[in-house]
């Protein structure tokens, strides 16, 4: 008397019926791919086999009277896209559309002028820097490591050893490594702080804060917030956050370029024996920063027109 075997764990999971016409299927491949007149690398029930529809099927379709004979309606929002609120990684099926995109939630439109330093920067300065400042890496390339930075005792002393590398020179700290130029990041301005320190604005009364900041706010296109106090100073009456300070404000895009032009075009050249912005004012990682006496701030034309002599 023979044992009925166990079954299988394949064949308690999948039907006999699957397994046998699968095998069926990939015998019939097997048999058409290895034919000599049949068409190799194709699949046997392939949409590049079918038939095309015939003439009338395609002159009696008609699209729109299939969607009206449905009898629920799709929800409108299903014939247009709107973008999601959130971003939930670049794997969900629903991605936002770019910035760029008018249909974006971020989009802002704009800029209507393109002011005429903006121009120049773009037709002159970013061509130059790139030729004086390019660094070619080959594809496929690493770049080189970098040497020590700190200089070392030349042991002149026997006090010299084992002392740590020196400082550098006429700085506390070393200077921020520069990215290698390319035509991705060509040295461009990004933003100007305007700033206004107010002595008399923790002594008086606010009317000094509230005068330098519509100045402010006219000279720059840009609403100037206050700064205050960031330490406890009793002697002085400053509180730690709620003494003010200064004013300041500060500017990107369009505002940037307009006041940096009224800057040079027209405020600088009316200074009497104005020598210019020293070169040293910099900190050697991008930044530049100079001053105007206040006398100068009445050569602005926004000030200027309001001028009381």
């Amino acid at each position: 008397m023979a044992i009925p075997s166990a079954p299988s764990r394949f064949s308690l999971l999948v039907p006999k019926t699957h397994f046998t016409c699968f095998r069926c299927q990939w015998s019939a491949h097997r048999r058409a791919s290895t034919a000599p007149g049949g068409i190799d690398d194709v699949v046997p029930d392939s949409s590049l086999l079918t038939p095309e529809p015939s003439l009338d099927i395609v002159q009696t379709w008609d699209p729109v009277q299939r969607s009206r004979n449905r009898r629920k309606q799709l929800p409108p929002s299903r014939y247009k896209f709107r973008p999601p609120r959130y971003y939930r990684g670049p794997l969900h099926p629903h991605q936002p559309p770019p910035v760029s995109a008018p249909n974006s939630r971020e989009f802002i439109p704009g800029p209507f002028s393109l002011p005429r330093l903006q121009q120049t920067y773009t037709s002159t300065l970013a061509p130059d820097l790139l030729s004086l400042l390019y660094t070619h890496q080959p594809p496929g390339t690493l770049p080189g490591p970098v040497g020590q930075r700190l200089r070392s005792w030349d042991d002149s002393s026997p006090y010299h050893k084992n002392r740590g590398l020196r400082p550098p020179k006429g700085r506390p700290t070393l200077p921020l490594l520069r990215r290698p130029i390319t035509f991705r990041n060509i040295p461009r301005l990004e933003k100007i702080v305007v700033h206004h320190v107010i002595r008399d604005a923790s002594k008086r009364d606010s009317s000094y804060l509230h005068v330098a900041g519509m100045v402010l706010q006219a000279i720059t296109n840009v609403r100037a917030t206050v700064s205050r106090a960031k330490h406890h100073i009793s002697n002085f009456g400053l509180v730690k956050n709620k003494t003010p300070m200064a004013v300041s404000a500060e500017l990107r895009g369009e505002d940037m370029y307009y006041f940096l032009s009224k800057v040079v075009d027209v405020v600088m050249p009316r200074i009497k024996e104005y020598k210019g912005v020293s070169g040293g004012s910099g900190d050697g990682s991008g930044n530049l920063a100079f001053g105007l006496q206040a006398s100068a701030v009445g050569t602005f034309p926004e000030v200027e027109v309001n001028y009381d002599a």
